[in-house]
């Protein structure tokens, strides 16, 4: 298998905790993508032009990341990281989709503020992407009691959406206002997983 990956991409850092967790790095091979460059051929392999997209066996191209996670967690013997049935997976998808929708406002507003020239960019669009990651915080904080002991692909994606939130907007200091929260994502950064993959270029 190939994994089209950019290293600060945080979706793509979900698939590469995955692949820690579950034991299966060594199984994929990494191929470095820029998504933004015109000379790309990710979208040959991924029309949405996204990574991260995971090339299987046979040359299908998968995507994107709660895809591409679950079809890894699929590959592996042991305790599943999207659970299989039932209340507890129900659970550990609506934290990934709360995650993600952290990760696209983040996103969306790093995009604005980094690549739109500063004389077309939009300050009601940031405003508005960070009062959705607030909000997602906010209710992060009030649950952040009911995560389980167990690791499921809930704790994966919102480890991972904090961690972008801390890279990309370290200002904003997110913790002030949500102990509990700030406590388990210590708590999770010290994982194998997450110290490996922590995104370091800006």
């Amino acid at each position: 298998m190939q994994l089209r990956y950019s290293p600060s991409s945080p979706y793509v850092r979900k698939a590469m905790v995955v692949l820690h967790e579950t034991g299966l790095l060594d199984q994929v091979e990494l191929v470095a993508t820029n998504p933004w460059d015109p000379e790309t051929n990710l979208g040959g392999q991924n029309p949405i032009g996204k990574v991260p997209a995971l090339i299987v066996e046979g040359g299908e191209a998968l995507f994107d990341s709660p895809v591409v996670c679950e079809y890894l967690d699929s590959l592996h013997d042991g305790t599943k990281l999207f659970p299989a049935a039932g209340g507890t997976r129900w659970k550990a998808l609506r934290q990934q989709a709360i995650a993600d929708g952290v990760l696209d406002a983040a996103v969306g507003a790093r995009v604005e503020l980094t690549f739109r020239p500063e004389e077309y960019r939009w300050s009601g669009w940031v405003d508005r992407q960070k009062l959705a990651i607030n909000r997602a915080l906010d209710v992060l904080e009030e649950e952040a009691d009911e995560l389980p002991d167990e690791i499921t692909i809930g704790h994966v994606a919102i480890g991972c959406a904090l961690g972008y939130v801390d890279f990309r907007f370290p200002d904003d200091n997110w913790r002030s206002s949500r102990p509990a929260l700030a406590d388990w994502f210590n708590i999770m950064s010290a994982r194998a997983s997450m110290a490996a993959t922590e995104p370091k270029d800006r």
